[in-house]
């Protein structure tokens, strides 16, 4: 399996975290801060141009936090 097989994936994953996470008024710092992560790792996920893979337990966190259900972060239009 290729290092960057889904890099594409991990992209619109970090798009669509960031959607959200906008919609709802945080900024990266202070969405890190309630997710107990540093802004640094955050700041990657979300960055369009990083392969940054997340874990489940990660993503499920993220998806709370965002009141939001964790396949929406999976959907891509």
């Amino acid at each position: 399996m290729e290092k960057n097989e889904y890099r594409d994936m991990f992209r619109k994953v970090g798009l669509k975290i960031a959607y959200y996470r906008k919609v709802q008024g945080y900024t990266q710092e202070t969405f890190s801060e309630k997710l107990n992560i540093s802004v640094s790792y955050y700041s990657q996920i979300e960055a369009a141009g990083c392969y940054k893979p997340i874990s489940l337990r990660t993503l499920f966190k993220i998806a709370e936090e965002l009141s939001v259900e964790p396949y929406k972060l999976l959907i891509f239009d």
